[in-house]
């Protein structure tokens, strides 16, 4: 998987267009939730896409402390259906901290997780925080991960 970590200026409209589809294809249609993911947010977020084959298969975005939570967060972390099993997951979010830890020198980070998604995040240094809360009607956690 081939990774790119663009500001939003820099997605061009094929960027932009597979990334709004595959975030809908996945948190929208395959988990069945009603919500506004297009939520202004991505003006601000650095975007991570892992590409395989030519085809968008993982993605996230991240902000800096301050644009969404007190310290710097990833999310949106999706990985296409048909690629699973693959390490994509693992390895978008190994560039994810890579790029917060190194170009953005921060030694804290932000994410609220899907519950079911604990372990995965645990194996990559995250600890969960507080009690677990409905996002969208779907249990999340919050967990931060210290460097």
């Amino acid at each position: 998987m081939k990774i790119e970590i663009k500001t939003y200026n820099e997605l061009n409209k094929e960027d932009l267009y597979r990334l709004l589809q595959l975030r809908s294809q996945v948190f929208v249609v395959e988990q069945d939730c009603v919500y506004q993911d297009i939520d202004g947010l991505d003006t601000k977020a650095i975007h991570v896409l892992g590409t395989a084959d030519g085809k968008l298969c993982a993605y996230t975005r991240l902000f800096k402390a301050g644009d969404y939570f007190e310290h710097p967060c990833i999310g949106r972390v999706v990985v296409s259906e048909d690629q699973r099993n693959h390490g994509y997951g693992k390895k978008i979010m190994l560039a994810s901290i890579d790029f917060i830890e190194t170009i953005w020198k921060e030694e804290q980070i932000v994410l609220s997780a899907q519950v079911y998604l604990k372990k995965f995040y645990r194996e990559l240094g995250f600890t969960e925080q507080g009690k677990e809360y409905l996002e969208d009607d779907i249990p999340h956690i919050k967990m931060i991960k210290k460097t």
